[in-house]
């Protein structure tokens, strides 16, 4: 039930990475807010006001850096820099915390030179704990002067930006515009509280494709939904989710409008690097042994496919039962039933890879053992088709672990 892969209008760049795009430096360090000496403040600086947009958590609760960010970019769609923390989310801490943001954001702006409007804050950790401000602004003290476009810069930047994750997450494509070569990279960090609609995960991504602030926002909102918005790992969204792009236009290429001809190549780049940022936070799930992915097919409409993919993904049965290479389709079509939308329940398949687990509804005889041996893998992609019409989605998460309980029954302590 595998489909194949489309030629791709984007070349991926080995080693490539958030520094990769003309104008841009990156740096990081470890300033006291994490228990441990890992990094845990961290900033993206453009050589030029970048134009910038943003996508955020749609969780009540909204941490203050969300508000910080949001009015920065809000001011004139520009902005010069990211900085961001580690080791505390700076969420729930009433008007201290708004203060605290508000003095992140002013403090590096004066720290490299630049209007504090077109400077952004990303926060991330535990919630309801004043930051450290003394730590922070020691920590911006010394950021400007390790601001560099290498790609060692960017790896500390990367570092800085975790929390329980495991491993650093980043990716660079080449694009051709007008003729020209650009580039689009991303960074992100997301193991745990992940949950679509946006979770506990920050992304940013920089180019330098000449494109303006409105059009940006729209085709991130759109790789969004088809990518960030399209992960779980257990179900939670944060409070402090964000996504920012920034693109400086050194690239040197016409401006990108919905009327150039390369657009369309531009967005699948760009698609592509959130599609792999949000596929490294699946499987880097908190406990998580393997990435599980969820294809689905023959809905009414993508909406339908996408509620579906949606449930499916975050069962914590089928989740469960991955982690115990249990090929157990039962859990898998409960989930389908569930989901909301339109299912005729006489016309579904499912698979588990190539291995056929039920037929128009109906279950199929299978090779258990060769069921057993695909879960084991480190990769298991469920498909799902509805044979209704022509709607489709796909959706990422991970196993339920006994360590994602371990971790998590200790995360603040």
């Amino acid at each position: 039930m595998g489909q194949g892969n489309t030629s791709a209008s984007y070349a991926v760049v080995p080693n490539g990475s958030v520094t990769t795009p003309k104008g841009f430096k990156a740096a990081g360090l470890h300033c006291g807010l994490k228990k441990t000496t890992r990094h845990d403040l961290g900033a993206i600086v453009c050589d030029v006001p970048a134009a910038a947009a943003g996508v955020y958590t749609t969780n009540v609760f909204q941490a203050a850096p969300i508000a910080v960010t949001r009015e920065s970019i809000g001011a004139g769609g520009k902005l010069r820099a990211v900085i961001v923390n580690s080791g505390n989310a700076n969420a729930c801490t009433g008007k201290q915390g708004d203060a605290d943001a508000y003095e992140m954001r002013s403090a590096f702006a004066d720290a490299i030179g630049v209007p504090a409007d077109q400077v952004a804050v990303a926060s991330t950790g535990v919630i309801g704990e004043l930051l450290k401000m003394d730590r922070v602004r020691g920590g911006i003290a010394e950021l400007p002067a390790r601001l560099s476009d290498s790609y060692e810069a960017a790896d500390d930047f990367c570092q800085a930006i975790l929390t329980t994750d495991l491993v650093k997450k980043e990716v660079c494509v080449a694009v051709t515009v007008d003729g020209r070569t650009v580039h689009i990279a991303g960074a992100s960090k997301g193991s745990g509280m992940i949950h679509p609609n946006m979770a506990t995960m920050l992304g940013f991504v920089t180019t330098d494709a000449a494109i303006g602030s409105e059009t940006l926002h729209k085709l991130l909102r759109q790789a969004t939904d088809l990518t960030f918005n399209m992960i779980t790992v257990d179900g939670d969204t944060s409070t402090n989710d964000m996504l920012v792009a920034m693109a400086s236009g050194f690239a040197g290429n016409d401006e990108l409008t919905e009327s150039h001809p390369d657009l369309a190549a531009f967005a699948e780049g760009l698609r592509y690097v959130c599609e792999v940022l949000a596929k490294a936070i699946a499987r880097d799930g908190e406990g998580a042994t393997k990435l599980v992915e969820v294809q689905v097919r023959g809905a009414e409409n993508n909406a339908s496919a996408q509620a579906i993919a949606k449930t499916v993904i975050g069962s914590s049965l089928v989740k469960s039962a991955v982690f115990g290479a249990d090929a157990n389709w039962g859990r898998i079509i409960a989930a389908v039933g569930r989901a909301g939308v339109p299912v005729n329940p006489e016309t579904v398949d499912i698979a588990l890879g190539d291995i056929v687990t039920l037929a128009q509804s109906r279950p199929v005889a299978f090779d258990e053992e060769a069921a057993l041996a695909y879960l084991k893998g480190d990769t298991v992609v469920i498909y799902v088709d509805l044979h209704m019409g022509e709607g489709h989605a796909t959706a990422w998460g991970c196993d339920l672990t006994y360590d994602y309980v371990r971790i998590n029954a200790a995360y603040r302590t």
